[in-house]
């Protein structure tokens, strides 16, 4: 039975998160995206394979590792709410902290952040 309040609806694309080193490196070649508090790298796979890959950094320039933890925590909330529905099925993201701002910005200008930085990326890759 079909539910009435999912119809004409596109049922969101799952998320898997990016673990491996080659992933990361074929997204550094990628489509760049500065935002106000962190960077997106972008790119479409191209494998056919609909799942939305992110991943996330923040390097020691972020802060000590409770600051990297929470700027990462930050990171991925923001992702698992706007990349289901705002990402591209097959493509694969990283969002990569900034110093002083990931951690303390306020949680909606963040995802506002990622909202106006995934319509550049798809904007920069040709629609």
């Amino acid at each position: 039975m079909i539910d009435p309040a999912s119809e004409g609806t596109a049922s969101p694309a799952s998320l898997r998160v990016l673990r491996k080193r080659p992933q990361f490196l074929a997204l550094n070649r990628a489509v760049r995206v500065p935002a106000e508090s962190f960077l997106l790298q972008a790119r479409d796979r191209g494998d056919g394979d609909p799942v939305i890959g992110v991943g996330f950094t923040c390097s020691k320039k972020v802060g000590n590792a409770v600051a990297r933890n929470r700027a990462k925590r930050r990171l991925r909330e923001i992702a698992r709410l706007e990349l289901p529905t705002r990402g591209r099925p097959g493509w694969d993201y990283a969002l990569i902290g900034r110093a002083e701002v990931t951690a303390g910005r306020a949680f909606e200008a963040l995802r506002d952040d990622l909202r106006r930085a995934l319509a550049k990326a798809h904007d920069k890759a040709g629609g």
